[in-house]
């Protein structure tokens, strides 16, 4: 019996095997993702670099 995992997205059971969406469950969840990604949902946070004082 292959291992599951949950879906990044959803939660959903799913297997890294033979799955063509990995590590996502589905099309769906995959290009949800995706969207999120293209629309900058995800960010790292940074701090500003201190700023060069001029002589």
């Amino acid at each position: 019996m292959p291992r599951t995992f949950p879906c990044p997205r959803c939660g959903e059971p799913t297997t890294w095997e033979n799955n063509e969406f990995r590590p996502f469950c589905s099309d769906r969840c995959k290009l949800i993702d995706l969207g999120a990604w293209a629309s900058e949902d995800y960010k790292l946070p940074t701090e500003d670099a201190p700023q060069a004082e001029d002589s």
